[in-house]
């Protein structure tokens, strides 16, 4: 063992020490470890930051900004109508958005799959008051489970067959993975959705001023159009929609006057506002559902006009705020601030007034709808304090479905092999800014930053250790070890190094360092090689221990609030149930 081999070799010791005490921050802990790397001399000087520019730092990134554009234009918000159930258990939840997961994962780049899905599953966990981590790691599993069913469905899989063609003759066929790959996803699926949940560690659910406003719904009106579907129809119509999106009709609001009665049941007319209860991001789920308006046409207009993007904004009225014992219209907040108060919230209370007509009071919430470019002198000129920001996004329905065009012919083209992934996420980020479903101001705003400086600092380091030998210091150690064993033990060992050596580096370098080591163990045997390539095929594709072996866990590190150590729970009785079940599946499927 060389000097460099044994230094990485202590350098990834602490790293993962480190991590898993969990007591400094991720990003700090792999950033110095990269440093130490460079001064000490196993990291040249001149890659050390080649990291950055590595193409799963930059795919990572780019789904983080293509995800929020497809949650700003309407996209899932439309899948999350057609496909979730937020009264749904979380077990047939996961199943159902696991198997579609793994479904899409099978035919297109799994972190393609996980982007279009990770934003549903974060609106869906929102919506039914539990906590997205519970179910983001299981999704993210899954999305991994499914592409290890066909050949591009996962890069390890692709240089499998590559290297087959070199070694023996022929490369696997695009279906050849799959009764494997099938035992071990359905497998893997069903433990994630019964059991794997369950061992996520949970975490505070938030802050005071967070839970205040989770439990503060909004008195909210929304105006029918006047080319709209709705007119001719009834509140009660409305209901099993208003249901799905946790939404209460509970008026209607004609020529500024509120109607009694049996108003569930009078015919809409256009111009009618229908008074609401709701939270600000259900409130904005049901206008994009049925198509309504914010306010009458010409006030909503004057809104649009004034700025390139529209922001919902919460603040709470204080005894010595402009608008206290006034009301919106008569402090003129539409003409003088191009503003809407689209909503009240009030403890409870009801109001009875048309809502821009309501006398506010001090401790009233406020939910206002502003042009971006000018929200915070919106709020500074109201002399109200602002809440805590959470995410509150304004959906533009018009563009629902030019981002999911624009996101789908980038995926295609990436499956088909016409444009590199990171490539084409990139020309989605610059159409999404052109077309501004992202505003340019806010495209940096939707990266995790933390987890970009993991990667960047993980990859040089994993570079390292392959170019100084330590995988193939791994590899030969393997060979003398398993010698004189029984060839289905020796699948096992190499399944487990190889699971392991995928958590720490990069599927891909791992497949090209295993996969030949499966041949020559084959070899040396005298048995057929094919079982040794699939058994490093599915154990390259499970890393479920870190955040760092897959760029899928990667990717759901900051969403879901992960620890370093959290992964371990789920991943490792997950990585343990795939070897079981391979094993016996690869002997049958491919004989010895």
């Amino acid at each position: 063992m060389t000097t460099d081999q044994i230094l990485l070799f202590v350098i990834f010791a602490c790293v993962f020490g480190l991590l898993l005490w969990g007591r400094y921050r991720y990003d700090l802990v792999a950033f110095g470890a990269l440093l130490v790397g460079v001064l000490i001399g196993v990291v040249p000087a001149n890659e050390a930051f080649s990291g950055f520019g590595h193409p799963a730092t930059l795919v990572v990134a780019l789904v983080l900004i293509v995800s929020a554009g497809l949650v700003n234009s309407g996209a899932v918000g439309l899948i999350t109508r057609a496909l979730v159930d937020s009264s749904r258990g979380l077990g047939a939840h996961i199943a159902i958005m696991g198997s579609v997961g793994a479904v899409l994962s099978a035919f297109m780049n799994n972190v393609a799959a996980l982007a279009l899905l990770m934003p549903v599953d974060l609106q869906t966990a929102k919506k039914a008051k539990r906590a997205a981590r519970l179910s983001l790691m299981p999704l993210s599993f899954a999305t991994i489970l499914g592409g290890m069913v066909t050949m591009i469905g996962t890069p390890p899989n692709i240089i499998i067959a590559t290297i087959r063609e070199d070694s023996l003759g022929e490369a696997f066929k695009m279906f050849d993975f799959a009764p494997v790959g099938l035992v071990a996803a359905i497998s893997g699926l069903l433990f994630v959705s019964t059991i794997g949940w369950r061992l996520i560690p949970q975490m505070d659910d938030g802050s005071p001023v967070e839970k205040l406003l989770d439990n503060a719904n909004y008195i909210a009106e929304l105006t029918v159009p006047h080319d709209s579907d709705l007119i001719g129809k009834t509140p009660f119509d409305l209901s099993e929609e208003a249901e799905k999106a946790d939404i209460a009709i509970i008026g209607v609001i004609r020529e500024g006057r509120r109607l009694y009665g049996n108003a569930r049941y009078r015919k809409l007319l256009a111009g009618d506002a229908l008074v609401l209860e709701a939270r600000p991001e259900a409130l904005d789920e049901f206008r994009s559902a049925v198509k309504l308006d914010f306010d009458e046409e010409r006030r909503q207009e004057k809104v649009k006009a004034a700025g390139e993007g529209l922001a919902l904004t919460e603040v709470v009225v204080t005894e010595h705020s402009r608008i206290a014992g006034k009301s919106s219209l008569s402090i003129g907040l539409n003409w003088r601030q191009n503003t809407i108060l689209m909503g009240i919230s009030r403890n409870g209370k009801p109001i009875r007034s048309q809502v821009r007509r309501t006398n506010i009071q001090a401790g009233d919430i406020l939910l206002l709808l502003t042009p971006k470019a000018t929200q915070n002198h919106v709020v500074d000129w109201l002399g109200c304090l602002p809440l805590v920001e959470r995410g509150l996004q304004v959906t533009q329905d018009e563009k629902t479905w030019l981002a999911i065009g624009i996101f789908a012919a980038a995926v295609v083209a990436a499956s088909f092999g016409l444009v590199y992934l990171p490539v084409a996420l990139g020309v989605v980020v610059a159409l999404f800014t052109l077309t501004r479903i992202v505003p340019l101001n806010e495209v940096y705003t939707h990266v995790e930053w933390p987890v970009v400086v993991l990667l960047g600092s993980m990859i040089p380091l994993g570079v390292a250790l392959e170019t100084s030998g330590g995988t193939e210091l791994i590899a030969n150690s393997l060979i003398g070890l398993t010698e004189g064993m029984p060839a289905w033990v020796i699948l096992t060992v190499l399944m487990i190094v190889t699971m392991t050596l995928s958590d720490v580096l990069n599927n891909t370098a791992t497949t090209i360092v295993a996969a030949p080591v499966g041949i020559k163990m084959a070899q040396s045997l005298g048995v057929n090689p094919d079982p040794f390539l699939m058994a490093v095929a599915v154990a390259a594709s499970c890393a479920f221990l870190t955040p760092i072996g897959h760029k899928n866990n990667t990717l759901i590190l900051g969403p879901g609030g992960y620890r370093f150590g959290d992964y371990w729970r789920t991943g490792l009785p997950l990585e343990i149930l795939i070897v079981a079940v391979s094993i016996p599946a690869i002997l049958f499927f491919w004989p010895l």
